[in-house]
Parts: C-alpha cells; structure tokens; sequence
C-alpha cells in the first residue's frame, strides 16, 4: 500500500498526520509512506525528522481580500499541480491523503484529477479554505467534529476523529503518576495542568501569575507549561511572589501524551489536536480559546465541548484570576462534577479514530476513484 500524504502551516494539520502514519506502519506490513510540503513550512523539520521520505512545491495561501498577491498565488497552485502531478507519477500511490492547509490544495487537486482516491481530513468544526476547496474533487471527507458535517456534502462524509486521539489512548504510561514526581508533585494531590502553546498565551500567564498567593492555600496543585517565550519572566515572578511546592512551572513538556494521563484538570487553549487528545482520556478541562484563529474555529471546537458537559469555556475577554480560581474550584472541588466532566468527554472521544482512518483508506483502494 502506497500512500501520499500533505498538510502543513501548523501543528494541528501535520501531527495527525504523523499519527496516522505511524499507525498504518504499525498494523501493515507492506506500507509505504511519502510527504509533500513546504521547504519553509513546519512540516519541512517535522516530518524529515520522522524519517519519511518529504518532497516539497512553492505555494502560499490566499488572502481573502482582492489583491494583486492573489493573482500570483493562483501562478504558484497551478506549478505546484504541475509539480504534483510529477510526484504522483513517481510514486504511483494508491490513495492521496490532505490534512488541511494550503500546501495539500494543489497535492490532493492533481491526485483528483489522476482519478487516484483521495481523502482529506479535517480537524475543526469549522473547515479551513483550502478544504471546502477540495471538497467538490475528493472522494471521502474524514471529520473530527460532527458539527463541520453540514460544510460537506454529505455523501462524502465520515466521523472518524482525529488521529491524535488513538495516539495518547495507547500512549504507554508508567505505574503511578511517575511524569508528576519527576517535577516534584505530589502523585497524591489532585493535578491541574496549565499549558499556554509551544509560544505561550500572554492572558494564561497573566492570570496564573496574580493567583499565585491563591495556591499555597488549595488542596490541589498546579503545573504550569508556559512556553519558552514565557518562561524566563514568569519564573521571575515565581520565584519572587511564590514559595509553594503546589505550583511548579515548566517551558516545555516533551512527552505530553504521557502527562495527560496523570493530570485532573487542563486549562489550555482550544486547539483541534488538544481536543481530541483530553476527549479521547475523558479528561475535563477549562478552555480558552485563541481569538486570533480564522473563523474564530477555536471557540466554536470549544464550545462542542461545552454544549457535552465535558468543558468549561473562557473567552479572552472575560478572563480574570478571580474567574479563573472559581472555575478551577467549581471542578476540583466537587467530585459529582469532575466525575461527570469526565464522563461527557469520553463520550465525544474517538479513540479508535487512527483504525477508523485506516479502514476508510482501504475502502477507498478497494474502490478506486
């Protein structure tokens, strides 16, 4: 099985991405794996780092006003078709896979036009353009979220999940909360884990740094992630202001799948990958989305969540420490609402959603174009 995989501009298109291919190497034998991205893209590093062969076409997105760029964007999608075109020649794959971002538009549009099946998955509730694009060309739709259904046409359709969730479900976990003692937790107390992003988010931070007198007094304890931009002034103040062993901080977790399952509560952003991530381990968390994504798709992922009883939501701008220590208060503090926090997000999880990916693809072979 040969199989032609693109998707790039973030994290949230290219890591599951990586799962997927890990997981079709894992259960075939005989699978045979290639990337198209963008040199200057963040899959340029990600996936050379994998090990899986990367090949790469000049493209940029569109703006979404009329501009002259626009008219230069359309030059680089029709040479990277052209170029496309030549790498499926090449390979001869059995099926084309899109994960989002501009870079799969070209990719996956000259794999259509080979009449090569083709899929593309999409991980918010609201699709990006370069999906809705594809949309009318490709042979199967994966979705993530079932409320990004109705930008589809609904033959094309399946709810598959993301497949970051089958990733962190069989994630292998030490006995006892081994990740927490290492940072010098407590494996006793209840965890609530704070993560701002790769970059950080200047309003988490804010609001963790003016609770800080707050912890020392709590039955539960807190690890905060703060990103590497963050860290250095943020240690600062902590050092200064806290002398509590309830709140350590970090800037990066390296294996943060492992952590997810020792922690009780996450405070984080409303990334796609995230989300079906804590869905998939059932872990409640209080959401803040981001306000400076397009469609504003990080609100709406979090609030599919909200509407299950699975999160709480806190816009930017409603963000404060006292709101932030109430809601923190209202889960851990209450264990019929943590348990039931809980229970509402394993039922949006899709923890199978790799297996689920897998046998669509082959459907798709089995079935040509």
């Amino acid at each position: 099985m040969k199989v032609l995989i693109s998707g790039g501009g973030t994290g949230g298109h290219i890591y599951p991405a990586v799962a997927l291919i890990r997981h079709l190497k894992k259960h075939n034998e005989n699978v045979e794996c290639q990337y198209i991205g963008t040199e200057n893209g963040l899959e340029s590093r990600i996936i050379r780092d994998e090990g899986i062969p990367f090949k790469t076409v000049t493209i940029t997105g569109f703006k979404r006003k009329l501009s002259l760029e626009n008219v230069k964007t359309i030059g680089r999608f029709l040479q990277a078709v052209r170029q496309s075109k030549k790498y499926i020649t090449d390979f001869q794959p059995d099926v084309v896979i899109g994960t989002g971002g501009y870079v799969c538009g070209p990719v996956v549009y000259a794999a259509a036009k080979k009449k090569i099946p083709t899929l593309i998955h999409e991980q918010n509730s609201v699709p990006g353009l370069t999906n809705k694009f594809l949309a009318k060309y490709v042979s199967k739709i994966a979705l993530s979220f079932p409320d990004s259904a109705t930008f589809f046409p609904k033959e094309k359709v399946a709810i598959t999940g993301n497949p970051r969730a089958s990733e962190v479900v069989t994630t292998e976990v030490a006995m006892g909360k081994q990740k927490l003692k290492e940072l010098g937790l407590s494996p006793q107390k209840k965890t609530v884990l704070v993560v701002g992003g790769s970059r950080g988010a200047k309003p988490i931070n804010d609001a963790v740094m003016e609770t800080l007198q707050q912890w020392q007094t709590k039955d539960y304890q807190c690890l905060y992630v703060t990103g590497e931009a963050h860290y250095e002034q943020v240690k600062t103040t902590v050092d200064q202001e806290n002398d509590s062993k309830h709140l350590v901080i970090v800037p990066y977790i390296s294996d943060m799948p492992s952590l997810l399952h020792e922690v009780d509560l996450l405070i984080a952003r409303a990334g796609a990958t995230t989300l079906a991530e804590i869905t998939a381990l059932g872990l409640p968390s209080i959401l803040i989305p981001s306000p400076y994504v397009t469609n504003n798709h990080q609100e709406k992922n979090a609030r599919s969540l909200e509407k299950a009883g699975a999160a709480t939501v806190i816009l930017e701008k409603e963000m404060s420490p006292k709101r932030l220590i109430a809601e923190i208060d209202n889960i851990l503090m209450n264990p019929l609402a943590l348990e039931s926090m809980k229970k509402h997000a394993l039922t949006l999880g899709k923890p199978h959603a790799s297996t689920e990916l897998e046998t669509l693809i082959k459907d798709l072979i089995k079935g040509g174009a």
